[in-house]
């Protein structure tokens, strides 16, 4: 098992501080003098959290992207020893190609990451309280202001709802992978009653990952291990259209003039997600939510293959059906789970906005979710997700279907449901989310760091 160095992580790779920080905000700065920059970095270095931190206040961390690096006098031959995806970014067109960011989501229309508005550094700020927000974000702004080394971007807002729903009213975070050599197994045990714990190496760089390799480290010729310690972190700005979600759920399940029934569209919507809003799996619980509004049952110890091989409880194009297949994968179930397990991610997400009251009428403000996940190889793991599995037509032996939740839409909106004797096929399937900013970015240990204020 690995022995992870727990004081040169940065503790956002190890933890989400989701229990004790529900607050959040992040900032996305662009460095406009690389020495002031250096001097704030340095000045910064004591708050940030690490792995070894249990702190109950506040905890911060920081990420930088690939123009952030140059701009701190890393040469061409430094940067080419991270990915090719973080070196290239989020908006070229393969990016685009891989990602599925076309219409509404095309980079010209980001709030934030493209060209007009590029990114240079990501500092993440969590806190007990809003009161701890709003006194940790006036130091933060007084720092940047009066350094004058960064220049705020934009200030983004997160947290988590007390029901720890996302805006479309399904219950988040379950089903995510732990990492060996931490704690995490014993606690997703106790909540979910499964856990399946993945080599530190697919997460944090320099350890054994799945294949029983370790995945090339970014060096610097004054730090030759540079990036042992790190991770890379996708940062994506996902919009969720609520009201749109909703009446196309209504709609869809009305006939003949006869308005569908709200267990007609929470099943259809169970259906395209998975789970049903409680987090409870379909695959387990075809026939309805088994638990009562108030409670959240985390179950997520099933398999596709073993309790639902053909897809006639939750279907093989379902969002997280897709997003992690399980042993359905392959006809051979092990061999499955071992593959799977080589393109997981971790996620640390966060929603923002207030939650809409009335799902059907759309009060016209911007509601969504910070999606932000680690991984030790961008390619292999996030860019893998989202264009062999999320946009792949013919996922799972499908024609010409995408992701009905989060698949882009320029090719395909059908979504097939298995049935004994026939199948379902809804059609018009529209732009439930929209991406309204990105990057990748490289998250150094507390070494790499100090290494950086130099």
């Amino acid at each position: 098992m690995a022995q992870l160095e727990n004081s040169d992580i940065q503790g956002f790779a190890l933890s989400s501080y989701s229990k004790n920080m529900p607050c959040a905000s992040y900032y996305l700065l662009k460095i406009t003098d690389p020495e002031k920059c250096r001097r704030w970095l340095k000045g910064l270095l004591n708050e940030i959290t690490t792995g070894l931190d249990r702190k109950e206040d506040f905890c911060q961390n920081i990420a930088f992207t690939a123009t952030g690096l140059a701009k701190f006098g890393f040469t061409e031959g430094e940067l080419g020893s991270f990915s090719a995806p973080f070196q290239e970014g989020m908006i070229t067109s393969t990016r685009q190609q891989i990602l599925g960011d076309y219409r509404g989501s095309a980079p010209q229309n980001w709030s934030w990451g493209n060209a007009s508005k590029p990114v240079d550094v990501l500092l993440l700020l969590f806190a007990r309280d809003e009161n701890m927000l709003a006194e940790r974000h006036r130091k933060i702004t007084t720092q940047i202001q009066s350094n004058g080394g960064v220049e705020l971007i934009v200030s983004l807002s997160a947290g988590r709802q007390p029901d720890s729903r996302e805006h479309f009213g399904f219950f988040d975070g379950v089903g995510q992978p732990v990492i060996e050599g931490t704690e995490q197994r014993s606690r997703q045990l106790k909540r979910t009653g499964h856990a399946t714990e993945i080599k530190a190496g697919e997460f944090i760089l320099g350890y054994e990952n799945e294949m029983q390799k370790i995945d090339s480290v970014p060096t610097r010729k004054i730090m030759e291990n540079f990036g042992r310690n790190g991770t890379y972190l996708v940062f994506r700005q996902l919009e969720q259209h609520v009201a749109v979600f909703w009446n196309y759920l209504k709609n869809t399940t009305s006939k003949n003039g006869e308005e569908g029934s709200i267990q007609k569209q929470e099943s259809l919507a169970a259906k395209i997600i998975g789970r049903w809003k409680s987090g409870a799996p379909v695959t387990l619980h075809p026939l309805c939510d088994p638990t009562s509004p108030s409670e959240t049952p985390q179950e997520n110890n099933f398999t596709y293959a073993e309790f639902d091989k053909d897809g006639l409880h939750c279907p093989v194009g379902a969002h997280i059906r897709r997003t992690n297949p399980r042993d359905s994968l392959l006809d051979d179930g092990s061999l499955s789970l071992l593959t799977v397990n080589r393109h997981r991610i971790i996620r640390r997400g966060r929603s923002y906005g207030d939650r809409l009251l009335d799902v059907y009428n759309d009060d016209k403000k911007e509601r969504g979710l910070h999606f932000i996940c680690i991984n030790s190889n961008i390619e292999r793991q996030f860019e893998f997700i989202q264009q062999t599995w999320v946009n792949n037509q013919t996922f799972g032996g499908l024609n010409s279907e995408l992701d009905p939740l989060i698949g882009h839409r320029e090719t395909s909106d059908t979504f097939t449901i298995p049935g004994c004797p026939a199948r379902t096929r809804i059609h018009g399937l529209e732009d439930f989310v929209t991406t309204k900013g990105g990057a990748y970015f490289f998250m150094p240990g507390i070494e790499a760091l100090r290494n950086l204020t130099q």
